[in-house]
């Protein structure tokens, strides 16, 4: 394929529902196709939620599809379309842009997803994989590092003080991760043998399981945690398919 050539929305669609492996996941909303529009896709925008701000990003740069780690249509929300929800899939059908959205497949993935990517940006090497459907991950930092120290340079990577539960001083060989809302893969994190762990949200038990086990936790945002997934995903495809492709980082402090 030539670059400024289009990919049809079924060729794109089926590439993704391929790459991440969506089938395999059990998930708490659709992955893959969830708004059809175009049939041709010649640009896409990519980010980490189907917000408005995100969508009249998208129009703005005449997308044909918008693909996000958070799209719609979970489990436990109300599934009437009215409100904000009417607003936002207005605007989407009114100009004809696909919605993409892939949530656990975009976290799993080995070399593109959230966890991956944000190992590649900190220089941990990934040894190995935990939790439900081994979503979170475990590894190794360039050199043995202290928890006060780990969280500093998070800080500059991320670009998001994050919150340390913890000893400061603690030493820190082997840490485990996992992106976005996973404080509650504390407990599968502690056997994994890992002296720190990091997700994006805390909880208030995470606090005391913390001081209680002696494990650090690093809580170092959802959206910030969240980011590179989609972005190095985007870069991925536009180089596959010739398109073109803009990550657009609609900020959030969470």
């Amino acid at each position: 394929m030539m670059p400024g050539d289009a990919v049809l929305r079924e060729d794109f669609r089926a590439c993704l529902d391929s790459l991440l492996d969506a089938a395999r996941f059990r998930d708490y909303c659709p992955n893959g196709l969830q708004v059809e529009g175009r049939e041709r896709i010649r640009r896409i925008v990519c980010g980490v939620t189907a917000s408005q701000a995100l969508i009249e990003a998208a129009i703005e740069r005449r997308a044909d599809a918008l693909l996000v780690h958070h799209g719609w249509f979970w489990k436990a929300e109300d599934g009437r379309v009215t409100g904000f929800r009417r607003q936002r899939m207005a605007r989407l059908l009114a100009h004809d842009i696909n919605l993409f959205a892939y949530h656990l497949p975009l976290d799993a993935h080995a070399t593109l997803g959230n966890n991956a990517q944000l190992a590649l940006r900190l220089g941990w090497t990934v040894t190995g994989r935990f939790g439900e459907q081994d979503i979170g991950f475990v590894g190794v930092p360039p050199a043995p590092t202290l928890a006060g120290a780990l969280a500093q340079r998070m800080e500059q990577v991320l670009g998001r003080a994050p919150m340390l539960i913890g000893d400061p001083a603690r030493e820190v060989a082997r840490i485990a991760w996992c992106s976005g809302g996973a404080q509650d893969y504390f407990e599968a994190a502690l056997a994994t043998g890992a002296d720190v762990f990091i997700s994006g949200e805390i909880s208030e038990q995470t606090v005391h399981l913390s001081r209680e086990t002696g494990m650090a936790f690093i809580a170092a945002g959802h959206h910030a945690t969240e980011r590179y997934g989609v972005m190095a995903l985007g870069v991925h495809l536009a180089e596959r398919f010739g398109i073109d492709c803009e990550f657009v980082d609609i900020d959030n402090p969470v």
